[in-house]
């Protein structure tokens, strides 16, 4: 990422053209259908009528107007995440956008893929350095690499917080059973060892990931694309050295954008529910919304669809003074969470569209 403040003693590889990942009408319409059908079961088993009239009646508008500044936060400021870490080859509204787009990718794309090809795709598109060409893919690469290192790190940092807090407090609700809190235990503590083997990866060994990749890549199916991720991954070796020259104010202040980005995403939750249960414990309610959030990670569906719903049932529905309520307030948080999210990926894809149009 050539910028006056940082200077590559590498040279730069050239700019590759992108495939754009296609996107057809299935990757929107199983993810909600999964999702609202797992809602209607737990609507089936805790709704009685009435419900929603007392959902609205007893929500303080002032505090559900929180949860909508936190909607915006977590736009705002991962928008301005992408733009710095991009060394603002991506301007602040640009980086807006690239958020809201890998937020819609990350919502229809197979979790194994996640929203990454898309993203680099419209990132690569959105970007623009002299003379007036599209960022590297190598630089896109390395830009979204270094915001899920920051991601993983911010998670890590959080599970010594969760299980100090277990020992004061239900973080884990009771009702998952001995083994299973042993199990979600073990699987924070194992993602504090992934996240550090992969900072370390990628911060000191870039060339470690190159290797794996390679070997991935090997496999039959995947085969014809080895040459070109192997190029890129060689790219992306490069730009790996260019985030080790990085001043530690670099590392600061993109950590603490991720900060604002993840106590918006937890956050909420904690507004929603807040608003209809004024007397709830707001630090247990914080701290399971962060562990439900690490629990999510490993949900095979796109947008975590059908089992973050689950999840909000097992985390949540204990702190809600009336069964009733779990699904009105589930279908808010995720109508604010996940399928406004949709909506914004439609229209992105529409502006673009209209762009490609207009430029042919």
């Amino acid at each position: 990422m050539t910028h006056p403040e940082v200077e590559m003693d590498e040279t730069e590889l050239d700019a590759q053209p992108l495939v754009k990942p296609s996107i057809t009408i299935w990757n929107f319409i199983w993810p909600v259908g999964l999702g609202l059908g797992v809602l209607g079961i737990i609507g089936y088993f805790t709704y009685s009528k009435g419900a929603f009239t007392k959902f609205i009646s007893e929500v303080d508008p002032l505090i559900m107007s929180g949860a909508f500044a936190m909607l915006v936060i977590r736009v705002v400021m991962g928008g301005w995440r992408i733009s710095f870490i991009s060394r603002h080859a991506l301007g602040f509204r640009a980086g807006i956008r690239s958020q809201l787009a890998w937020d819609f990718a990350s919502n229809i794309s197979p979790s194994f893929v996640g929203g990454a090809p898309l993203t680099a795709y419209y990132i690569a598109r959105e970007s623009r350095v002299p003379p007036n060409t599209p960022i590297a893919i190598g630089d896109v690469s390395a830009v979204m690499t270094y915001v899920m290192l920051l991601d993983q790190v911010w998670f890590a940092l959080s599970v010594p917080v969760l299980l100090v807090a277990a020992f004061y407090m239900d973080v884990i609700p009771p009702s998952v059973g001995l083994f299973g809190l042993w199990t979600i235990m073990i699987y924070f503590l194992a993602l504090m060892g992934y996240t550090g083997l992969f900072a370390y990866a990628t911060l000191y060994r870039p060339e470690t990931l190159s290797k794996v990749a390679g070997k991935v890549f090997k496999l039959p199916f995947l085969r014809k694309y080895r040459n070109k991720v192997i190029a890129e991954m060689k790219g992306f070796e490069l730009r790996a050295a260019v985030l080790r020259r990085q001043k530690s104010d670099f590392f600061l202040r993109g950590f603490l954008l991720t900060t604002g980005t993840w106590l918006a995403r937890f956050g909420l939750v904690v507004f929603i529910i807040w608003s209809f249960v004024p007397n709830v414990d707001l630090l247990l309610l914080s701290m399971r919304s962060i562990a439900m959030a690490m629990s999510s990670l490993i949900m095979p569906t796109p947008g975590g669809a059908g089992g973050l719903e689950g999840l909000y049932a097992l985390f949540f529905g204990d702190l809600l003074p009336d069964t009733s309520l779990l699904a009105p307030s589930l279908l808010t948080w995720r109508v604010l969470g996940y399928y406004i999210f949709l909506v914004f990926g439609i229209s992105l894809s529409t502006r673009h569209i209209q762009k490609t149009i207009s430029k042919h």
